[in-house]
């Protein structure tokens, strides 16, 4: 098996006055000239960290449940690894109520440039008044539009670690925050938590441009690492890509995210709906999450070849997808309380050949 690494790519290393360009870009407002001593100060601290590449200036030696418990790790992931330990426990208590995680994946809301809510937010809390109202249910709702609305809320690209060695995408991803890049403020390892401590996932998205929306879109590619990713990034010393090829003969492709079942709900106006549900749908199945039925997998139009500016009354007049909806919640709460039983989808113990 060859495992060298390839490099050769353009270097991205910027001059000290294109940084400086970028970070006073920040601080733009004429309120802020009044402290330019402070931000000169600031961005010299800021180019000797981009400089040395202190990428996690914060570190602590990983501890006994490491495979090398004396390597330097980054604090804040030992904070979002710590995280995905009590929510899986809060996932495994049987004793708790079944938990939902309802997923808005359109970055429409009337506190940006729309200035209305989306009709994805409406057929949400349907879904989730439908939840609500069986006993010893639990929901949480993740609305990415706040992607779009609310300050310093980030979800920063996928990297592809994986596709060097699923032992370099570790789990929780480590690739951010990069304090040297100012890539910092990554909502992601406050989503990690969410879904591992779900029993039951429900998705409902617009489509846009015969596609998943980007904040949406972002998310999955950041659950990479959940499909097969490396729990211990002491085994790898960080982003050692030679270590990493190294244990990919071995590697056991750990499933974060299994057994978990979910709903998908795609709406559109003219096009798209049953590509993307499909797409989501194999999606999360890859990851070996399990679909709650057919009933769960919803795509519909909305306001087909009509006028956007009647749309939310077109939605209003379909009392029939709001029903649609609610019984894909239901349906969900069914399946998750199947699998919190212990019944499983046939062949679900099968070890897979070929994971990829």
């Amino acid at each position: 098996m060859t495992t060298d690494v390839r490099t050769g790519m353009p270097d991205p290393h910027l001059s000290k006055d294109m940084l400086r360009s970028r970070f006073f870009a920040s601080y733009s407002d004429p309120a802020f000239d009044a402290f330019a001593p402070e931000l000169e100060h600031a961005f010299e601290v800021a180019w000797q960290a981009y400089e040395d590449a202190r990428k996690a200036p914060r570190t602590r030696p990983a501890g006994p449940d490491f495979a090398d418990p004396a390597y330097e790790t980054s604090v804040e992931w030992l904070a979002a690894h710590d995280a995905i330990r009590a929510a899986e426990l809060q996932h495994c208590d049987t004793a708790l109520p079944t938990r939902f995680l309802l997923v808005n994946g359109s970055p429409r809301s009337e506190h940006t440039c729309p200035g209305e809510m989306s009709k994805t937010w409406r057929l949400v809390e349907v879904a989730r008044a439908a939840l609500t109202a069986i006993q010893d249910s639990e929901c949480e709702i993740l609305d990415l539009s706040r992607v779009c609305s609310e300050y310093g809320r980030h979800i920063h690209p996928c990297k592809a670690c994986f596709s060097t060695s699923p032992a370099l995408c570790h789990w929780p991803c480590s690739c951010y925050p990069n304090h040297a890049l100012g890539q910092t403020n990554d909502w992601m390892n406050e989503i990690y938590p969410m879904w591992v401590a779900a029993h039951g996932i429900m998705v409902i998205c617009p489509v846009h441009w015969y596609q998943a929306p980007a904040a949406l879109k972002s998310m999955m590619d950041r659950l990479v690492c959940a499909d097969g990713g490396n729990a211990d990034p002491s085994r790898t010393h960080g982003k050692d890509a030679e270590r990493a090829k190294q244990l990919q003969e071995s590697w056991d492709y750990p499933r974060h995210l299994a057994n978990r079942v979910f709903s998908v709900i795609v709406h559109g106006d003219s096009a798209g709906t049953e590509n993307l549900r499909r797409m989501l749908t194999d999606w999360l199945t890859d990851m070996h999450l399990r679909p709650a039925g057919d009933i769960a997998l919803l795509d519909r139009y909305v306001s087909y070849y009509r006028p956007y500016g009647t749309s939310h009354a077109d939605l209003d007049a379909d009392a029939g997808l709001f029903e649609e909806v609610r019984n894909a919640a239901r349906a969900l709460h069914e399946a998750a309380t199947r699998y919190r039983s212990g019944q499983r989808a046939t062949g679900g113990e099968l070890q897979d050949p070929r994971p990829k």
